[in-house]
């Protein structure tokens, strides 16, 4: 089935936010604010602040809150001692050691945004992109996307790019899949293109760490040369002056986009006329919804993503075995959209519903693979383990659409869940248990939240009274508003 993509750009001062639509629905979103762009791509000038050799990693100073991180097999000595010589060869890598040194100056381009209270990831592997080409001046290797199926086309490409020798040699080069409509002439700007950036970067050299060499283009620009392809329809920008500048781009670097980029102009909201909003607020939901009636969960920790499927309301027409495959079978879908959606990175488990015919889980896994086609970022699925449970990794460089959006909850401090009223109560009789064998109090003051007096006087009240007959000590209660349910204080009066 064909599918019809649509871009749409919603820009304001303070961000910029990128809604890509397959079939008229939300596939993938990008945020990019003003206070806190992402800076995947830039390179610095840095300084080695801390070298590892217990880590084989270096920490590096570029100038933001926190060092940098560097491994050795990001270290652009590393690769060329890696792959030199015969294939046979057993001398050992070079350590982190021997390729840098505490207090050298580096040039080094950013390949992960910090995430979380990790600082960022680093390579001095430079690599920049264009519309067709990816540029790598630290190697030597012609290289093609593996999504251009075509030997012909891989071949015609290949030659293409060698036919440029004069300006492209000592240096490598990643044919894009956008290069399958690429001629010579946008070939070869391409190549004169990136030829300028790299000089700049070297021109850079002398100057002092933490310093900004080259800088990524924005989310607005890099969505018409990444994202881009023959599926695409329209390119909608509801902003006048980025519409202009979009425009401008395209005709220098991707002129057959020029057409399909358009400004709109309307009153109503770009993302409500498309009901992206709606669909925002539903990334961030934890259970997920499925047309049959089955649902997904979807639990986001520090070390990893689970997704749990369950046949919910959906019953089948037919046996157990025939429900719970049509329900994984739509999971799958569902599961591949919410991954881009969410841009959920790292280890992913799937916990489909258990199929006791390998047909069914062949399908399911084909289904799956399928899906995830489309996906920009680097997947690797493995086969259903003993368990019933799915691995599954996809390439992270950026903070999950959840990360950016939102913070953690203040009440429950990420966990999730609060004590219960009750539980609170019975942590009150306890403290003033404490308080009244320590301090010769004539009367206790118990501030709490609402629900938590109330439970005080009315369901525990027997208990309460049984308290302050114990301790021979009034206790009077106080709400106080802005306490969470969690929070309370006993005072001595």
């Amino acid at each position: 089935m064909s599918i019809s993509k649509e871009i749409l750009i919603n820009v304001t001062p303070q961000e910029t936010r990128v809604a890509i639509l397959e079939n008229g629905m939300l596939h993938e979103m990008y945020v990019e604010r003003s206070r806190s762009r992402g800076i995947v791509g830039n390179v610095y000038r840095g300084k080695v602040a801390r070298v590892l050799p217990g880590m084989e990693a270096a920490f590096i100073e570029i100038g933001l809150e926190r060092a940098a991180f560097l491994h050795v097999s990001d270290v652009a000595g590393f690769k060329r001692a890696h792959s030199n010589g015969n294939s046979t060869s057993h001398s050992p890598n070079p350590q982190i050691g021997q390729l840098l040194r505490e207090g050298q100056d580096i040039s080094v381009q950013v390949i992960k945004d910090p995430l979380g209270t990790k600082g960022a990831r680093l390579t001095t592997n430079v690599t920049i992109p264009s519309r067709y080409l990816v540029f790598m001046p630290n190697s030597d290797n012609i290289g093609v996307s593996s999504r251009i199926e075509s030997e012909e086309e891989r071949e015609r490409l290949r030659n293409l790019l060698l036919s440029q020798k004069d300006l492209i040699e000592n240096t490598g080069y990643i044919i894009r899949t956008a290069a399958e409509v690429a001629t010579e002439e946008s070939i070869q700007s391409d190549i004169k293109y990136l030829n300028r950036q790299w000089g700049n970067i070297q021109n850079a050299q002398n100057l002092e760490a933490g310093t900004i060499v080259h800088r990524d283009l924005p989310l607005y620009l890099r969505t018409l040369r990444d994202m881009v392809d023959d599926d695409l329809e329209k390119v909608r920008v509801d902003s006048r002056e980025t519409f202009c500048s979009m425009l401008e781009f395209s005709e220098t670097y991707v002129p057959e986009v020029a057409e399909r980029i358009e400004h709109y102009p309307g009153e109503r909201p770009i993302f409500d006329l498309h009901g992206v909003e709606d669909e925002i607020q539903k990334g961030l939901e934890r259970k997920v919804h499925l047309k049959s009636g089955g649902y997904l969960i979807i639990d986001q920790t520090e070390a990893m993503t689970t997704v749990d499927v369950n046949t919910g309301a959906y019953v089948g027409s037919r046996n157990l075995e025939e429900t719970i495959f049509k329900t994984n079978l739509e999971a799958a879908q569902g599961i591949a959209r919410q991954l881009r959606l969410r841009n959920l990175g790292g280890i992913i488990i799937l916990d489909f519903i258990d199929m006791n015919e390998d047909e069914h889980k062949r399908q399911v896994m084909r289904a799956l693979e399928k899906a995830l086609d489309k996906d920009h970022a680097r997947t690797h699925i493995s086969e259903v383990s003993s368990l019933g449970l799915v691995e599954m990794t996809r390439k992270r460089t950026r903070e999950s659409l959840e990360h950016v959006l939102c913070g953690t909850c203040p009440t429950c401090e990420g966990r999730g869940t609060i004590k219960t009223a009750e539980t609170i109560c019975y942590e009150i009789f306890r403290e003033i248990l404490r308080e009244a064998r320590q301090f010769d109090a004539k009367e206790l003051l118990v501030l709490a939240a609402q629900e938590v007096v109330d439970l005080l006087v009315d369901e525990e009240s027997g208990s309460l009274a049984e308290l302050e007959s114990f301790i021979d000590i009034p206790i009077r209660f106080q709400v106080e508003a802005l306490y969470t349910q969690e929070q309370y204080d006993v005072v001595i009066v």
